[in-house]
């Protein structure tokens, strides 16, 4: 009697336990970009990894206005930690100067997880006109473009853009004018260098791999303080201007007001799926370093990256009204 009572309480433990797992509700993780991107495909990574310590994770996306669309629907979305999204450079550290009016507060409205990662940006060159112009380092194309002040032209994504900025302050840092040549988004960018219309860009190591591989675009630097593990041979800007450093960065952010204890269960949970030989190998074939931190440290990192881009992109006079 005792061993089928103790049976029946086991089994009503069980049911209660499956019953609790099927009824939790879904954490939404709002992507502030369209499908296929960096940013994207490392999101759905980490939903993925994360769903035997926090169930199912729901990735959608939600483009527009920079990013500008999906993240005030994380700032204005109820703090109870079912609803996340993505802070990136571009909506938390250079949006808040380039927008003469924001949905939102991006130092006020939301409460950090963790940064997520970390990727190289790489000024790169069309192949054939490194070859035509006899560039092959950092140092040749600075000194061609002193003797020939606005010969060279740089495409980026748009005006106020992170490759339009990055090209800005290597302008700046190595006392050279060049044309910049927005286009519309990242994509056209490439194109317009791949296509010999532009002669060189600053872009994410992400995106620029595949055609640095191919021999179609060839790397002078990397814009991290030091050189990168992913292109060993290529030095850093920093090492030719001193102090120069850009980096390409995202992370996971939820409504502020959202309890301490709930951002510690997302903290311990990503942070885990972040350092897991599985997520480590396949952000390395996106070119993309894992950066696990603390919510205080992440929060601290964007008040930075916000505080550094401000004069930046004052400077540049782009403005989006």
């Amino acid at each position: 009697m005792q061993r089928r009572s103790l049976l029946l309480t086991s089994l009503a433990l069980a049911a209660s336990t499956a019953t609790l797992a099927q009824t939790a509700k879904p954490i939404r993780l709002v992507v502030p970009y369209a499908p296929g991107g960096p940013l994207d495909i490392t999101a759905r990574a980490l939903a993925e990894q994360v769903k035997d310590s926090l169930g199912t994770v729901i990735v959608e996306n939600k483009p527009g206005a920079g990013g500008n669309i999906g993240s005030d629907q994380v700032a204005k979305a109820a703090p109870d930690g079912l609803t996340i999204g993505i802070a990136a450079v571009a909506t938390h550290a250079i949006n808040p100067w380039l927008f003469s009016k924001m949905p939102f507060d991006a130092a006020r409205d939301f409460a950090p997880i963790t940064q997520m990662v970390r990727v190289p940006n790489v000024l790169v060159m069309n192949a054939d006109t490194a070859a035509r112009l006899k560039i092959d380092t950092l140092g040749q194309l600075i000194a061609y473009a002193r003797r020939n002040p606005g010969k060279l032209n740089y495409g980026s994504g748009g005006n106020g853009s992170a490759g339009h900025l990055a090209g800005e302050m290597f302008k700046q840092g190595a006392g050279i004018f060049a044309v910049h040549i927005p286009y519309n988004g990242g994509n056209p960018a490439q194109l317009a260098l791949l296509s010999g219309q532009v002669d060189f860009n600053i872009d994410n190591l992400a995106t620029a791999s595949t055609n640095i591989k191919a021999g179609k675009l060839k790397p002078l630097a990397v814009t991290t303080a030091r050189r990168s593990a992913m292109l060993p041979d290529v030095p850093a800007i920093a090492e030719t201007i001193k102090g120069f450093e850009v980096d390409t960065w995202w992370g996971l952010v939820a409504p502020v007001g959202t309890p301490p204890d709930v951002i510690d269960k997302l903290n311990v949970a990503f942070t885990a799926a972040l350092k897991s030989p599985a997520i480590q190998q396949r952000f390395a074939q996106l070119m993309a370093e894992p950066v696990p931190t603390t919510p205080e440290q992440f929060g601290q990192f964007m008040a930075r990256e916000r505080a550094r881009y401000e004069p930046v992109v004052k400077r540049s006079g782009a403005r989006v009204d």
